[in-house]
C-alpha cells in the first residue's frame, strides 16, 4: 500500500511481477535493509530523515508526495490518516501540522513501518502511531485522511484500498488523494463519485505537474 504506478490507468489490471525483482509494496523485503539519509522539505521545513532500498521512493520525496503537501490544507480534526506511510513524509507533515492530533500510519510493508517510527522519533513527533492495516482498532474513525495512493497495485486492489478506508471518515471529514493524470485521475474521481454514494462528495481540488489532487468530503 505504499505508493506509484506503472499501469496506464487504474480499472487496468496489476502489472505482471518480474520474478526476483523486490517490489516497494512487498510485505517483507527479502533486500538486506540498508539506510540512506535523505534531505528533504515537509511543507516548507527542511529536514533530515532515513530512508531504505525496499521501499518507494528511497532517494527523497517522490513528485506525487510533493505535489499532495503543496495543495492541501492543514488538517482538521483530532483523528488523523496517512494511507500508504512509505517511509514517512506524509504521516510527519500531518504530525507536524496538527501536534495535538494522533496521525495513524499504515502500510503493509515493514521497512516502510520502521522507517516511519524511526524518522517520527528522530522528529520529535510523538503523535504518529504506525500500524499494519489489520492493527488498526476496527472503531477507528479519521477527520482527515492524507494520501498518495498505490495505483501500482491495479485496479481491484486499489478500489478495495479505497473503500476500506475512505467510509472510516468522520462526517464532515475530507481525504485528499494525489493521482497522477494520466495514470487515470479522472476515471477514478468517477468511480468514487459512484461507489461512495450520496454521503459523499468527490471533486478535482488542484492540478500540478501532471498530477490531480481528488478530495472526498463526508457530509456532516
Amino acid at each position: 500500500m505504499t505508493r506509484r504506478s506503472d499501469s496506464p490507468d487504474p480499472t487496468a489490471g496489476p502489472a505482471a511481477p518480474n520474478p526476483g525483482t523486490e517490489h516497494y509494496f512487498s510485505e517483507d523485503p527479502s533486500v538486506p535493509e540498508v539506510r540512506r539519509p535523505v534531505t528533504v522539505a515537509l511543507r516548507g521545513r527542511e529536514v533530515v530523515l532515513q530512508t531504505s532500498n525496499g521501499v518507494f521512493s528511497p532517494r527523497g520525496l517522490d513528485k506525487g508526495t510533493s505535489v499532495l503537501l503543496r495543495n492541501v490544507p492543514d488538517p482538521a480534526g483530532a483523528e488523523l490518516l496517512d494511507v500508504g506511510c512509505g517511509w514517512g513524509p506524509i504521516a510527519l507533515s500531518l504530525a507536524e501540522a496538527a501536534p495535538g492530533a494522533r496521525v495513524t500510519a499504515v502500510d503493509v510493508n515493514e521497512r516502510s513501518l520502521g522507517l516511519t517510527r524511526d524518522n517520527a522519533a528522530a522528529l520529535g513527533l510523538g503523535n504518529v502511531e504506525v500500524l499494519l492495516p489489520e492493527q488498526v482498532p476496527a472503531d477507528r474513525r479519521f477527520d482527515t485522511i492524507w494520501s498518495n495512493p498505490p495505483i501500482r497495485i491495479g485496479k481491484q486492489q486499489l478500489h478495495e484500498l479505497l473503500l476500506r478506508w475512505l467510509p472510516r471518515l468522520n462526517p464532515g471529514g475530507s481525504a485528499w488523494l494525489v493521482v497522477q493524470k494520466n495514470l487515470g485521475a479522472d476515471s477514478l474521481q468517477k468511480w468514487l463519485a459512484a461507489e461512495l454514494g450520496e454521503s459523499f462528495r468527490v471533486s478535482r481540488h488542484a492540478t500540478d505537474k501532471g498530477f490531480r489532487v481528488l478530495r472526498v468530503d463526508r457530509a456532516a
